[in-house]
C-alpha cells in the first residue's frame, strides 16, 4: 500500500509551506512523491479561449495537455473523490502521497498547529501521526519544531517508507484499497508475471498497473437454476 498522508491546519498555518519542505526533503531522499490539494469550493485551471477550454466546452468528459515535459488532466467527476479513489486512479507510481486538506478523511493526518491561531489542536490524538509545531503542548503523540523537517522525514521513512517490501501487490476495486493478505498477493501476482513474461517484446517488469472495467453481467435465461 501505498502511505498516504493528511496535512491539516488552521487557515495561515502554513500547511502549504511545510508540503513544499517535506517534498523536497523527500525527492532528496530519492523517493517519488505525490502531492493533492483538496479544494472543497470547486477551482479552475483551465483559462477561457485556449484550445484545451474550447474542448471542455464543447462537452469532452476528460481533456488532456501533453507536452514531452509534462502531463495535465481536466476530469468531470460526479462527486468529490476520497483520498483512495485518487490514489488508486493515479498515484501508483509514486512512493507517498502528501494531501494538503481532507481532515475529514480517514487518513493519518500531520497537524500544523499554531497558539496564536487556535488553543488546542484541530484533531484528536489519535487522529494525528504528529504535530509540525514551535509550540510547546502534551497531546499523546510526537511533536518536530517546525523547521526540523529532517526528522520529520526520517520519522516517516522509519516507519513507512523503508519498511515497505520491495514486491508488493495491491489491488483497488472502485477506487477503494481491498486489504489483501501475503498469499492472496502471491497468487496474484505470480499468475499476472506468468502472463506477463510469455509476452513478447515486454522485458523484465518493475511496476505494472492492470485497469479492468468489469461490465454488468446478465445471466443467460437458459442458464441452470
Amino acid at each position: 500500500m501505498i502511505p498516504v498522508f493528511a496535512i491539516v491546519g488552521k487557515t495561515d498555518s502554513g500547511k502549504t509551506t511545510l508540503l513544499e519542505k517535506l517534498v523536497a526533503e523527500l525527492k532528496k531522499r530519492g523517493y517519488r512523491v505525490g502531492t493533492v490539494k483538496h479544494d472543497i469550493h470547486g477551482f479552475e485551471v483551465d483559462h477561457p479561449g485556449k484550445d484545451s477550454w474550447r474542448h471542455a466546452q464543447a462537452g469532452a468528459d476528460t481533456v488532456a495537455i501533453s507536452s514531452p515535459q509534462k502531463l495535465a488532466l481536466i476530469k468531470k467527476v460526479d462527486h468529490d473523490l476520497k483520498p483512495d479513489e485518487l490514489v488508486g486512479e493515479y498515484f501508483q507510481d509514486v512512493d507517498i502521497v502528501l494531501m494538503e486538506g481532507y481532515k475529514r478523511q480517514d487518513k493519518p493526518k500531520i497537524e500544523v498547529f499554531r497558539r496564536e491561531l487556535s488553543p488546542h489542536p484541530l484533531c484528536q490524538p489519535q487522529e494525528l501521526l504528529f504535530l509540525a509545531s514551535n509550540d510547546e503542548l502534551e497531546y499523546g503523540v510526537p511533536r518536530f519544531a517546525l523547521e526540523d523537517i529532517k526528522s520529520m522525514v526520517d520519522f516517516l521513512e522509519e516507519r513507512f517508507l523503508t519498511a515497505r517490501p520491495t514486491s508488493e501487490t495491491t489491488l483497488f476495486v472502485n477506487g477503494r484499497s481491498i486489504s489483501l493478505s501475503s498469499f492472496a498477493q502471491r497468487v496474484i501476482a505470480g499468475a499476472l508475471l506468468g502472463i506477463i513474461s510469455a509476452l513478447k517484446g515486454v522485458g523484465k517488469p518493475q511496476r505494472v498497473h492492470l485497469w479492468l472495467r468489469a461490465e454488468d453481467r446478465q445471466e443467460d435465461d437458459t442458464s441452470d437454476r
